[in-house]
């Protein structure tokens, strides 16, 4: 059985586990609205056989979100996959020929989520709504003369039934980086990937004190692995949590970092392994405006 949050698109998690291989049974079957984040978490630890398809934000830049809801969850939850798919995302209302800018954009978390930014390029006003509300309320929400946001699969579906088309600029939604999904489970450890994985893990130095970071560092430098994310969080137990992603070549060199960290009192926990060597297209990337040093010459 398949799952998930409250605050999901389900058509494309369904989308994404379908894909991925994910779905066993009937592929048109919706997954099972399993509550909150920390609801669904709690669920899939506590029920054999029930996984669920979760947002990650990308395998290599995770979801902040999902990384500490995963960390204070039961420790047998652990991301075991990765599935991109195209953003759903359509705009839509009754008339083709024109649209009112003044009236409200319905749309719910998941897509405001997706397409915020093109949203505002857009010039829209969205009226946001939790993603549980139903078809009939967002329409009565919308009026007469607002529109929506919603999955293709919705708009071309229940609402081309009742008269709504997509509106010039629809196309904006679906351009752009794909949405990524990883698949949640409980599992008595952690999975072994036979080849190239993408590993989120979150670890704590045992001793929280000036360069306790560097010499935790230090293991994972001399496992010979680059870390492609690292953020810090606080912690109610003393030490700082520190999560970070990585690409890892293969079990064997996982293995030995967190024999490492164990040896030396580290605390940690590996929160994900997704097979894979490439997840194409990359996170977001900036183009930094470093500040430099002056010119001595003309200081």
């Amino acid at each position: 059985m398949l799952g998930r949050s409250e605050r999901e698109s389900g058509a494309q998690a369904l989308l994404a586990a379908t894909e991925a291989g994910w779905v066993d049974g009937d592929p048109t079957e919706a997954l099972l609205d399993l509550g909150s984040t920390t609801a669904t978490l709690s669920t899939v630890a506590s029920i054999d056989a029930l996984a669920a398809v979760v947002h990650l934000g990308h395998p290599a830049q995770p979801s902040h979100e999902l990384e500490r809801a995963l960390l204070a969850a039961p420790p047998s939850l652990v991301l075991t996959g990765a599935s991109a798919v195209p953003s759903q995302w359509v705009w839509v209302g009754r008339s083709t020929a024109a649209r009112d800018l003044t009236g409200h954009v319905v749309v719910d978390e998941a897509g405001m989520r997706d397409r915020r930014h093109v949203l505002r390029t857009m010039g829209v006003s969205p009226s946001l709504v939790p993603t549980r509300t139903t078809l009939e309320e967002r329409v009565a929400l919308a009026g007469a003369d607002g529109s929506l946001v919603v999955e293709r699969s919705v708009a071309h579906g229940p609402l081309a039934a009742l008269g709504y088309a997509e509106l010039p600029g629809s196309e904006l939604l679906g351009e752009g980086a794909p949405v990524w999904y990883g698949l949640l489970e409980s599992r008595d450890a952690a999975p072994r990937a036979e080849g190239v994985a993408q590993v989120w893990l979150a670890f704590g130095p045992r001793d929280d004190h000036r360069g306790s970071l560097q010499e935790t560092l230090a293991l994972v430098a001399a496992a010979g692995i680059d870390l492609q994310h690292l953020r810090s969080h606080r912690s109610q137990a003393g030490p700082h949590i520190f999560f970070c992603a990585f690409s890892c070549p293969d079990a064997t060199t996982l293995d030995a970092l967190v024999t490492g960290f164990g040896e030396r009192g580290v605390a940690h926990r590996v929160l994900a392994v997704l097979p894979g060597q490439e997840f194409v297209p990359g996170p977001d990337a900036l183009e930094p405006r470093w500040a430099t040093a002056p010119d001595p010459v003309h200081a």
